[in-house]
């Protein structure tokens, strides 16, 4: 009997340890029946960085199948780029990188990113390119002058001399030193992710050096991509049963029936996106040093201050991670220094206007990416704000300097007294101000007198009558 009993309990642990490994297995083959699907939506940045590798830090935690991103970018930060291309290399899923809907682009950073995915797809009517660094040269926002245009003179004088394809050749490798070493190092870097992923590393260099584009058709045509797909649904049934290459190894991807499981910014992503908003991060500094200013200049208010702290800390933050020009940033601060002290040093407005001109300079250079630069607008109307202030600074400073003293010697030319009392060989006391003052006079004055002030000797006044007083009335009523 407790033979049999020992072999129902035995049975019994391994029925239950059985069906834990069942639910165990079903439960792990249930979490791989989804993807991840991340919107890279705008230029790249800090925040993007930040949302995207958290995103694809829940897939892993989620045991997802694959990871999508579907982009519609012109570009950004390059340092925003390289730390979502580290993440997507090294990542355990695979991730597939999708330009779409119709109508988008990956321009720049993004052409960069689609080569680094595991699987590159694009949307019908969407293109790709563009992907030469324009930090290569010239002031943000002005036009990029194409560098395959030689000037006139220099093709004229090639192609005399045989010389022609030398020329378009050091025109396409940058024509400085530094051009050549940012244009080198993206060539590089591309070229590497088309030979890992097995794309089109040619065109990849093309898109570098020249800045050419390609439709959705063109990039499947030239081995640029790999799916043209209407919509997530179309790509998930395109790439079901597809290989691609990891780091443990070659991976067969089971897309069939997944569920598309959408991971939307949080908080913490929006409000980064804000701050480092470089319009954003612009306007919180003014505000940093202008509250600070505020502060130092009536002590005790400590609104200005702590606004003007906290503005300053978040804009300090937001200039670490953007592409900040910091001769731009001196110039500003140098701008608000000397508007400041046309306020305290009244200079006539030289520098005030130093100031604003060193202001307007600072802000424009103030940003090196053409897609994070500061609007031209913001800073026109800050600096006409500025300059409006300075005015009204001037103005109420030359009203002031034509209005008579009211303090010392000169505050009391013209002012009215009282006699006290009679005065005696021309001497007397009056209430000159509320105080009780020396008075001397070259007539008789009598007590209650009106008098106006003509001098000021020491702590004694000259005065004169400006009419008669009460008492002066009456003595003559008398005679």
């Amino acid at each position: 009997m407790l033979r049999w009993q020992g072999r129902f309990g035995v049975a019994g642990v391994a029925c239950i340890l059985l069906g834990a490994l069942l639910s165990i297995v079903s439960v792990a083959q249930d979490s791989r029946n989804s993807a991840y699907l991340l919107d890279i939506d705008g230029p790249i940045g800090p925040a993007t960085s930040d949302y995207v590798l958290r995103g694809m830090q829940q897939a892993r935690e989620g045991n997802a199948e694959v990871i999508i991103l579907r982009m519609d970018t012109p570009g950004g930060l390059d340092s925003a780029m390289r730390q979502m291309i580290k993440e997507i290399l090294s990542s355990p899923i695979p991730v597939v990188g999708y330009v779409g809907p119709s109508g988008s682009r990956a321009a720049s950073a993004g052409t960069y990113l689609l080569y680094a995915s595991h699987l590159a797809a694009m949307a019908p009517s969407t293109n790709l390119g563009s992907a030469t660094p324009v930090q290569m040269g010239g002031m943000p926002g002005a036009p990029d002058e194409p560098a395959e245009a030689p000037r006139q003179e220099e093709r004229g004088s090639a192609e005399e001399n045989g010389d022609e394809a030398d020329l378009t050749d050091r025109v396409r490798r940058g024509s400085t030193a530094m051009e050549r070493k940012v244009l080198e190092d993206a060539v590089a870097y591309i070229r590497g992710l088309a030979e890992l992923r097995g794309r089109n590393a040619d065109w990849a260099e093309e898109a570098v050096r020249e800045a050419v584009n390609l439709t959705s058709s063109q990039a499947l045509e030239k081995n640029v991509i790999n799916v043209v797909a209407e919509d997530i649904d179309d790509l998930l049934a395109q790439i079901h049963g597809k290989e691609v290459r990891m780091e443990r190894g070659t991976y067969t991807l089971n897309t069939e029936n997944l569920q598309v499981v959408q991971i939307e910014p949080d908080w913490r992503n929006n409000l980064l996106a804000v701050i480092t908003n470089p319009n954003i991060a612009y306007f919180l500094m003014l505000v940093g040093f202008y509250g600070i200013i505020f502060e130092l200049s009536s002590p005790g208010n400590i609104y200005p201050g702590v606004i003007g702290a906290i503005c300053l800390i978040l804009a300090l933050y937001a200039f670490q991670v953007l592409p900040i020009n910091y001769a731009g940033l001196a110039l500003i601060i140098l701008g608000l220094a000397f508007m400041v002290g046309e306020a305290f040093m009244p200079s006539f407005g030289i520098l005030g206007l130093g100031g604003i001109i060193a202001f307007v300079f600072g802000s424009i250079i103030l940003m090196d990416d053409a897609n994070l630069h500061i609007s031209i607008p913001l800073i026109g109307g800050t600096a006409l704000v500025s300059a409006g202030m300075m005015t009204w600074g001037i103005t109420r400073l030359v009203r002031l300097r034509r209005r008579p003293s009211i303090t010392g010697s000169e505050g009391l030319q013209g002012a009215t007294a009282v006699a006290l009392a009679d005065f005696v060989a021309g001497e007397g006391r009056v209430r000159l101000l509320g105080e009780s003052w020396r008075a001397s006079a070259n007539v008789e004055v009598h007590e209650g007198q009106t008098l106006r002030v003509t001098g000021v000797r020491g702590l004694s006044v000259d005065v004169e009558p400006v009419g008669d007083g009460p008492r002066a009335a009456s003595k003559g009523d008398s005679k």
